[in-house]
């Protein structure tokens, strides 16, 4: 898979789970996370449909209580 062929895999994955996600204001060294307001969720069905379309099991380290505290009530 090349460069183009995996953005294009996040962008359909992407349009699916947070549609109204605009890839292409993003620049390959932006988190994805950040600039597209993705919570948790969001991520982890991003993680989650990489996994099932490119049989790739990507492991994300960083998701820890510090990057995703439960708000306040």
């Amino acid at each position: 898979m090349n460069a183009d062929q995996a953005r294009e895999t996040v962008a359909a994955i992407l349009g699916q789970i947070a549609p109204e996600a605009e890839l292409d204001d993003v620049e390959p060294s932006e988190d994805l996370r950040t600039e597209l307001d993705l919570d948790s969720l969001d991520f982890l069905g991003l993680i989650e449909g990489l996994k099932e379309r490119t049989g790739v099991d990507v492991l994300f380290a960083p998701l820890e209580q510090e990057m995703y505290p439960t708000p306040q009530v």
